[in-house]
């Protein structure tokens, strides 16, 4: 508006210029001069039009760039608010899940102590089976032999079954001093003694079966107790087995996935964090590039008008 204004004086002072010229000189130099003069006012006119145009694409160019960046900042800043919200959730999240690793850690190492120290515990408990089951076998298969003999009445078989039977660990010391006290008959004395002496021999004889025949049940009966025991032992360490390495399998997968998980929140918040150096960067760039534009446009506005008084 203003350069309009500015080529319209212009012009006016043309055309007054060229009367006053035609009033004074009224020949035919004055008339070339008018002339002149009205070639320098059509001048003026295209000139005003040239600058016109020119001068309200730059404005437009001005303001259509200076709203296209105002808006790119609006973004950016709105981008940048929701980036920040990202990394901080991201962070919060990875930490979350470290702690959770850690608790699986500390689980998982209990658990693994737990199947190790009951594994000792079930090895002892094996072994000392294996030897007190052994024992009470090998005293069940003496006593049975050593009642067999004795029911036979062959003396030198039972004399050897009964030193077998009283080395035993399981069998106790009376019952050993009877045996001991029964060995120490003379087998000889049997073939030179009466019939009553004979009869008293098989009668001490059996009372020996009799307490052999009542360790053998006793010993029969605590060996399927115990056998009883060692089953129900094995049976409740397969369980605690399969109930600790069941937790001990489940943790160690929601610990991957723990993992797995943590490192794509670190993921994300790397590249939420990298997005918001870009956003930022060219934030900044925008903004700097709006200012100069507007000092640009300003100054171009100045001149302009400035432009404007010279020519009037």
């Amino acid at each position: 508006m203003a350069l309009f204004l500015c080529n319209w004086i212009t012009m006016k002072s043309v055309v007054a210029i060229a009367t006053l010229g035609v009033a004074a000189h009224a020949i035919t130099p004055v008339q070339k001069v008018v002339e002149m003069m009205n070639g320098m006012l059509e001048q003026g006119k295209k000139e005003k039009n040239e600058e016109q145009v020119q001068f309200a694409a730059y404005k437009q160019f001005c303001d259509d760039t200076s709203v296209e960046k105002k808006r790119s900042i609006t973004e950016a800043e709105e981008t940048i608010e929701v980036l920040k919200a990202d990394i901080e959730k991201y962070t919060a999240d990875a930490a979350a899940l470290t702690e959770h690793i850690a608790k699986l850690d500390d689980d998982i190492a209990v658990w693994e102590g737990d199947v190790k120290a009951a594994t000792k515990v079930r090895e002892i408990e094996k072994a000392d089976y294996d030897t007190t089951h052994k024992d009470y076998s090998e005293s069940v298969d003496a006593l049975e032999r050593a009642i067999g003999v004795l029911k036979k009445q062959d003396r030198d078989r039972a004399q050897a079954s009964l030193l077998q039977v009283s080395t035993l660990n399981l069998i106790p010391e009376d019952a050993k001093r009877t045996i001991e006290s029964f060995l120490a008959q003379d087998p000889d004395e049997g073939l030179a003694v009466s019939a009553p002496e004979a009869n008293a021999y098989e009668s001490q004889s059996g009372g020996v079966i009799e307490m052999l025949n009542k360790l053998l049940d006793k010993f029969i009966e605590e060996r399927t107790t115990l056998e009883k025991e060692e089953m129900n032992s094995k049976h409740a360490y397969d369980m605690l087995m399969q109930d600790l390495n069941a937790q001990i399998d489940q943790a160690n997968t929601d610990r991957d996935e723990s993992a797995e998980e943590k490192a794509t929140k670190l993921q994300n918040k790397a590249d939420a964090s990298g997005d918001l150096k870009d956003t930022t960067g060219t934030m900044e760039e925008d903004k700097k590039y709006l200012a100069d534009l507007t000092a640009t446009c300003e100054q171009k506005a100045k001149i302009g008008r400035a432009s404007c008084r010279e020519r009037v």
